[in-house]
């Protein structure tokens, strides 16, 4: 057990499944917190036990000693874990999701990751940000670490049809709990960065989800094409980087017929 255990909440399952529902794990994106989920929050509820967790510096956990690397993030977390559980990770929080759902596959039910990919950075063929752009919000992060963190959450939602409003609620999100640590948001960079887990994604043998949104200028959409053949994956319409900020309730209904399709949730009664 780790001196510092990690901010997370659990949520009882409010559908016919009660007390024994499965449980379901939600990881964040850098720099936010749990409360990003909180639109979706009770459509998961009708399915599932569901436990929010603030990575490591972040929203309201601590920030434990080491080097800030996906091995760190995956160890910390991976405390918090119920003994089965499903995994739901956003951005940063699916490269997290997806190395834990590799280390502990008797552990981890299913994988659904949003707007997520095994690997940020372009390289040949598959798509993804310019190595450079994460480079430079490094370079500049130590002169304006706020500025940095609303120019990165701006493009976030660069190019969504609600991409005001999605920017104001992520910048209330951020102010919720304060701003994050710099150690935690500088790692977080260098993890988004430097991770490359596609070998880990192909030799999974669980369930796997994968939504994105059509006009996402971090994980472009063509990534949906380059999984489509091996996994489960959803595009969603007019949404950038956020879809469930942006379009919580058309984001429920593709995440549930995603899992209907995986059996990970069956109807409702």
């Amino acid at each position: 057990m780790t001196a510092l255990v990690l901010f997370h909440n659990t949520y009882r399952c409010t559908g016919p499944h009660g007390d024994s529902a499965a449980d379901l794990v939600l990881l964040h994106g850098w720099g936010l917190h749990s409360i990003v989920w909180d639109d979706i929050m009770p459509g998961l509820l009708q399915h599932f036990r569901v436990t929010v967790i603030d990575l490591p510096g972040m929203g309201q956990s601590p920030l434990p000693a080491g080097d800030y690397t996906l091995d760190y993030l995956a160890l910390h977390v991976g405390v918090i874990l119920p003994p089965q559980c499903h995994l739901m990770g956003w951005s940063l929080g699916g490269l997290v999701a997806l190395k834990l759902a590799s280390d502990r596959p008797q552990q981890v039910l299913s994988l659904t990751m949003v707007a997520s990919t095994p690997k940020f950075v372009a390289d040949g063929d598959w798509p993804g940000v310019a190595a450079h752009l994460f480079d430079r919000f490094m370079e500049v992060f130590d002169e304006d670490t706020e500025g940095t963190l609303i120019r990165f959450l701006a493009l976030n939602c660069k190019d969504a049809s609600s991409v005001r409003e999605d920017v104001r609620k992520l910048k209330d999100i951020l102010y919720f709990c304060g701003l994050p640590a710099p150690r935690a948001l500088r790692g977080g960079l260098a993890v988004l960065r430097d991770s490359d887990l596609r070998e880990e994604l192909a030799a999974l043998s669980l369930p796997r989800l994968m939504l994105f949104g059509e006009h996402d200028n971090i994980v472009p959409v063509a990534t949906a094409d380059m999984l489509a053949s091996q996994h489960e994956v959803r595009v969603l319409a007019d949404v950038s980087h956020v879809p469930f900020i942006s379009r919580p309730e058309p984001f429920l209904v593709a995440l549930q017929q995603g899992w209907r399709e995986l059996g990970i949730v069956r109807e409702l009664p």
